[in-house]
Order: C-alpha cells, then sequence, then structure tokens
C-alpha cells in the first residue's frame, strides 16, 4: 500500500473529526434547547447529506467552488484560494457530508438525558455553558465515541463527493477509497485487496467499540 494515500486518508478523517466535534456540540446542543421554528430547517439541512446521493451534493460543490462562480470568485480575489482539487476543499466537502454521523448521536445522547440534572445544575446557578460542558457532556461520552467513529470510518470510505472535489492527484488528494477503484481499473486486485481489508477491518474494529462502550454505559447505569 502507498503510504501517502494512507496518510492522506487519515489526515482527511482526523481533521474532519476534530473540526465537527467543535461544531456539533454546541449546535446538537441548541438543537436540543431550542424551541424556535428555525431548528427544522437546521434539522432538515444537517440530515440532507444522509438522503441525497454524493453525485448531487459533488455537482453543487463543483458549481459553488468554481472559479467562475460568485463564491469562488470571492474566494480567489480575497482570500488567494482554489479549492477545487485540493486537499482543502475535500476537507470542506467532508466536514459537510459528515455533519448527520456527528451530530445525530450526540443531539441523541442529550435528548435522552434526564431533565433533572439540567434543572439541578441550573438550580445551583451554573449558566447553560457550563451545565453544557461539566454536567451533559461527562453523561454522554458513549454518544460522543460513536459521532466520532461513525464519522472518522465515514470519511476513510468516502468516494463520489471526494473525487469530484479532490480529483486523484497522489500525495494530495488521492484517498484509499479512490486507490481502490484505480487498483480495480488497473486489475490490480491484490492491492485492491489490500486497501479493501484496510477499511473493512477498521470499520469492523471502529463498531466493535462503539457497541463495547454502550453496553458498559447501559450496565453503569
Amino acid at each position: 500500500m502507498d503510504i501517502d494515500v494512507i496518510t492522506t486518508t487519515l489526515n482527511l478523517a482526523i481533521m474532519t473529526t476534530v473540526i465537527l466535534l467543535v461544531i456539533c456540540i454546541p449546535l446538537a446542543s441548541w438543537l436540543d434547547q431550542s424551541s424556535n421554528p428555525l431548528t427544522i430547517i437546521v434539522n432538515a439541512l444537517t440530515s440532507l447529506p444522509l438522503v441525497l446521493p454524493p453525485s448531487v451534493l459533488g455537482f453543487y460543490f463543483l458549481v459553488f467552488l468554481n472559479p467562475t462562480s460568485l463564491v469562488g470568485k470571492w474566494l480567489e480575489n480575497y482570500l488567494h484560494m482554489n479549492l477545487l482539487f485540493t486537499f482543502n476543499g475535500m476537507l470542506i466537502a467532508s466536514i459537510i457530508l459528515g455533519i448527520p454521523f456527528m451530530i445525530h448521536p450526540i443531539r441523541s445522547g442529550l435528548a435522552n438525558l434526564p431533565a433533572n440534572l439540567k434543572e439541578a445544575s441550573y438550580s445551583l446557578g451554573k449558566s447553560k455553558t457550563k451545565t453544557l460542558i461539566y454536567v451533559q457532556l461527562p453523561n454522554i461520552k458513549p454518544s460522543i465515541l460513536a459521532g466520532m467513529i461513525l464519522t472518522f470510518t465515514h470519511v476513510l470510505g468516502e468516494f463520489g463527493v471526494i473525487l469530484m472535489i479532490g480529483g486523484n492527484i497522489p500525495g494530495e488528494t488521492k484517498v484509499i477509497s479512490i486507490a481502490i477503484y484505480d487498483e480495480i481499473l488497473a486489475m490490480n486486485y491484490p492491492r485492491a485487496n489490500a486497501y479493501s481489508l484496510f477499511l473493512l477491518l477498521f470499520s469492523f474494529l471502529a463498531l466493535i467499540i462503539i457497541y463495547f462502550s454502550n453496553r458498559k454505559s447501559a450496565v453503569q447505569k
């Protein structure tokens, strides 16, 4: 296996997971507590990547990030950035695609917490932010872990949008899923099998960790 392909894939998955963790914790908390009708729209938007075909998302990424589009021109003129066929472009696409895999487990964990936990914290004079950090999050560690693992493994296996946005540039945008495709086209099945086996074993191990964490949490309760 090509070490550059492995490194690029792991860097993309790690960075996507960390960024989404920072974004989705406060967003999930807001969705869990807010009665604003706007939450319906936000819920729909964060779930959209689950139901839309990757080709549709990839197409719109190409449209918006193209240097001739308004967004593309602004990025090029003011930030001197061209995101198409770059690692940063793949990262942005991965973040958007990975939102539901991170936010849904975290929001589910927050929703299943007993309401008296928050009420007790508020009665002691703790703010919503401190209650989230010191009371709620420690009690939903399995949900956070599940969100991180699901996001990480999803990025590892993503193909369509990554190919459309990042292309297939060795050492920069070529990831494992694209490498598998290339090796199959070249009829190099042993190497395609090596990449596929890596993803299979990693995904299986990730699921074992999630189920073990959930079972341990259930026993403790």
